[in-house]
């Protein structure tokens, strides 16, 4: 199968909250791949986003309005209807399932099904699945899948919700035996995949960044300043290890700025500042706005530290790798870590750039805080292997070749193998 091969990558979300779709695009197209993404439009507020995505990087997108209004009063009470018949059958169908999995799924089917045939169809998140593989059953083309999660365990919702977990577990199991091309965010979520369905072994293609966006050599902040700290995500609110910062923050003799980048939940800033004071903690706590995915690495550029806050629960927070951890690097400054199980391998791999904190010890944390602030050849040690782990391997360039390979190797097999049309959802 040549590199002229058409492919359709599929995805619920606005571009702009997908970073992962955008640079699979960018890339499968910079390799002679003709590239179709589909992807929801839902918040108006991300639109000006989405636009600015396409137009920079040139890219086809068919973005899918979901918005509730007359058009999308249909699609809206198959939506309702399909989760009520999820909630009440014991044995629901696949098409309930899909339907029931997000709004989206009936008019992404509907779009996809009104371009042109492609040879391979790759989905994103479960009802990206779902909705790939219906359309490549139905055009005998290759079928993939992008595991960024490991969806069955990503939130308290699906994990409490049995007739969710239920219907997501059958997409996936209907969907993955039949994919030729799965890749996943870490290595523990590619595991998890392939312990829960008996597929692959899955390839790893990390959260990373393109190394341009990154430094050309270790940076030194100047000597005797004040740390600051640094974490960012699409949403500051409870669960997230933010408590856990403060209560270490209030344990340190070291003065210490910490600066959070995102959309706040309603009220839990205030909670914050309650935590800081209860915490005896003083520094200056700063919001800052949300920011565009290709500013990411810069903006993390002036700190000391960059926080990677994951929880052990749900079980996808103890699996994941986020694309924090890899900001930071290429940005040249260490992480500082919760140890889950997917951060303690990654910690394994960067050494010296990679500082544990425990939740459970906070005093015996922020004493090992203080003697990293205290001892400039440490700091500059990090802030060193850091900018070097970017550089030998947590880069993007290095992951578009996994994609690349695992893609080719599929598209190759499928056309050796021509299996049989089958009608799904």
């Amino acid at each position: 199968m040549t590199s002229t091969a058409q492919l359709c990558l599929i995805t619920p979300t606005h571009l702009a909250n997908s970073p992962r779709v955008v640079k699979e695009a960018i890339t499968l197209r910079a390799a002679g791949y003709r590239v179709r993404v589909v992807c929801g439009r839902n918040t108006r507020s991300l639109d000006d986003d989405d636009l600015e995505l396409i137009s920079k990087h040139h890219l086809e997108v068919h973005r899918v309005d979901t918005f509730r209004h007359v058009k999308t009063l249909l699609d809206d009470l198959r939506f309702r209807m399909a989760r009520r018949r999820r909630r009440l059958h014991r044995t629901p169908s696949l098409t309930d399932c899909a339907l029931a999995e997000n709004r989206s799924v009936g008019a992404l089917l509907r779009t996809v099904h009104r371009l042109p045939r492609a040879d391979l169809y790759l989905g994103h998140a479960p009802s990206g699945l779902a909705v790939a593989g219906d359309v490549a059953d139905r055009h005998n083309a290759c079928l993939g899948f992008d595991a960024e999660d490991f969806h069955s365990a990503e939130t308290h919702d699906v994990v409490n919700n049995p007739a969710a977990l239920h219907g997501l577990r059958l997409i996936e199991r209907t969907y993955l035996p039949r994919c030729g091309h799965i890749t996943a965010a870490s290595p523990l979520i590619g595991e998890a995949y392939t312990e829960a369905y008996q597929v692959g072994p899955l390839r790893t293609v990390l959260n990373t960044f393109p190394k341009q966006e990154g430094l050309v050599s270790p940076s030194l902040r100047p000597a005797g300043h004040r740390p600051k700290l640094y974490w960012y995500s699409q949403t500051i609110g409870p669960g997230r290890g933010l408590e856990t910062v403060i209560r270490i923050l209030g344990n340190m003799k070291t003065p210490c700025d910490l600066d959070l980048r995102g959309e706040a939940s309603p009220g839990f800033i205030e909670e914050l500042k309650n935590m800081c004071r209860q915490a005896g903690y003083g520094g200056l706590l700063q919001i800052l706005p949300r920011a565009k995915p290709d500013s990411l690495v810069t903006l993390a550029t002036p700190y000391d530290l960059g926080l990677a806050l994951e929880q052990t629960a749900p079980h996808n927070r103890d699996l994941c790798l986020t694309n924090k951890l890899f900001t930071y690097l290429l940005a040249g400054i260490p992480v500082a870590y919760t140890p889950t199980r997917a951060q303690r391998y990654f910690a394994a791999k960067v050494g010296d750039a990679a500082i544990e904190l425990s939740e459970d010890e906070p005093a015996a944390t922020a004493q090992r805080l203080d003697q990293y602030f205290a001892t400039p050849t440490a700091q500059r040690r990090a802030r060193e292997q850091a900018w070097k782990a970017a550089q030998s391997r947590y880069h993007w360039e290095f992951d578009a070749r996994e994609l690349l390979d695992s893609l080719r190797q599929a598209l190759d097999e499928h056309r050796a193998r021509r299996p049989h049309s089958r009608r799904s959802v």
